[in-house]
């Protein structure tokens, strides 16, 4: 097993350059597979999550290569299976988005439970209610879903609850079927209009894409061949700028969109950070004293969920009481104890809302990443805690984020990679 060995204290300087939307880019990729011609999709992060849904790919038959770093060729001429190896796609909760495609490819598609990061519950039912609306069949055993369509049709459908994930599915699942679609409450994060408009440029009619109704068209034939650069990914262009306001470092944050981050702005500005935005940059100075403000996550264009984490340790350094408020997944504070164990002073309400009391002191401790944007978190704490952290079950970091501790170490951090 991999770990991470941190010295924190140390203050860091320098640029750091933001890869490909890690969440984008998984989905362009499973869209491949409504087309039987070539596509080239550039800017794809080098993570676990990706490697894990290129593996899901070449078990089904899709040709896939990457000869240069984050430049992926697919072709999709022939799917000789719609059995998702379970071992794989248990890893990643990304994998369902292949069952709309898989459908409209095959007629059929087994689907393991999703896994992915231990967060809360997923919205299960609404991906399957959405393939019902298509006219799918949905057999449930001890191993995951067999879906079962002799065509999909246009369906309208209004989610129950805002999903990314489950928008981008029904989206991928209308592309090819017969008739319209009307998608109503849809997820607006700048991850779906950037698909719809690759898909359109490939031959799909998507309208609406970005606001809270979705219409296609669908298309009887298969997409074109194209090609498409992953836009950047404003998770990681948000948490680095949190990492250097935690950090009180100076950093240059490269090649993001910081428009896609306004409501972080904001509350940092009344944090009292100090930063400069431009066109595609973001750089944070040091500042002279930070203060507590309250946060409540929302969905685009709110506070984002994967941001809380990172968010919550910035408040540690801050002076007042802070009230973290997660409304999306219930279980995401839990990582706060571990904060505590390294001294922070957390004060637990309920599953869904912690106090934050600050500034305190951080001290290094041995402490396990629990998930993607809780384990990028702990890192942010042990850089800025005093003495050795040891991180285990950083797999989850790599899931999400491009060899972490290389591009920390060209800003100054004493972070290394350890196997035991």
């Amino acid at each position: 097993m991999e770990k991470f060995v941190i010295k924190g204290g140390r203050p860091l300087k320098g640029t750091i350059e933001v890869k490909g939307a890690k969440n984008a880019a998984l989905k362009v990729l499973a869209a491949s597979l409504l087309s039987d011609e070539e596509w080239i999709i550039s800017n794809v992060p080098q993570i676990e999550d990706i490697f894990r849904l290129v593996e899901l790919l070449k078990g089904i038959g899709v040709q896939v290569e990457n000869d240069s770093g984050d430049v992926y060729r697919l072709k999709a001429t022939n799917i000789l299976t719609s059995y998702l190896e379970p071992d794989i796609a248990q890893k990643l909760k990304g994998s369902i988005v292949m069952a709309g495609p898989l459908l409209a490819r095959s007629g059929q598609a087994f689907i393991p439970y999703p896994g992915g990061c231990v967060i809360g519950q997923r919205p299960r039912d609404m991906f399957l209610d959405g393939f019902k609306s298509f006219g799918a069949e949905v057999r449930e055993n001890r191993k995951g879903y067999h879906l079962v369509v002799k065509k999909l049709k246009g369906a309208r459908f209004i989610f129950s609850k805002i999903s990314v994930t489950a928008t981008e599915s029904l989206m991928l699942t209308a592309v090819l079927a017969q008739g319209k679609t009307i998608l109503k409450n849809a997820a607006c994060e700048p991850e779906i209009p950037a698909l719809a408009d690759f898909l359109n440029k490939c031959g799909a009619r998507i309208k609406g894409a970005g606001t809270q109704t979705i219409e296609i068209e669908g298309n009887s034939r298969l997409l074109k061949k194209g090609a498409v650069k992953i836009i950047p990914d404003r998770i990681e262009a948000g948490t680095f700028a949190l990492l250097a306001a935690a950090t009180n470092g100076q950093m240059k944050i490269t090649n993001c969109q910081p428009e896609h981050l306004e409501v972080l702005w904001a509350l940092l500005e009344k944090a009292g950070v100090n930063f400069e935005l431009g066109k595609d940059y973001i750089l944070v100075k040091p500042a002279k004293k930070l203060k507590a403000v309250n946060i409540k996550t929302h969905e685009y264009p709110g506070f984002a969920t994967d941001l809380q984490a990172p968010f919550t340790v910035l408040m540690t350094q801050a002076q007042g009481v802070s009230l973290i408020h997660e409304t999306i997944f219930e279980g995401r504070l839990f990582y706060t104890d571990t904060l505590n164990q390294m001294g922070a002073n957390i004060i637990m309400a309920d599953p869904h809302r912690v106090l934050v009391n600050g500034p305190t002191k951080l001290y290094g401790r041995k402490i396990i990443s629990p998930d993607i944007r809780a384990g990028i978190a702990l890192v942010i704490a042990a850089l800025i805690a005093k003495g050795k952290t040891e991180i285990d079950n950083i797999y989850q970091i790599d899931r999400g984020y491009e060899r972490i501790e290389e591009r920390l170490q060209k800003l100054g951090a004493n972070i290394s990679r350890i196997c035991d």
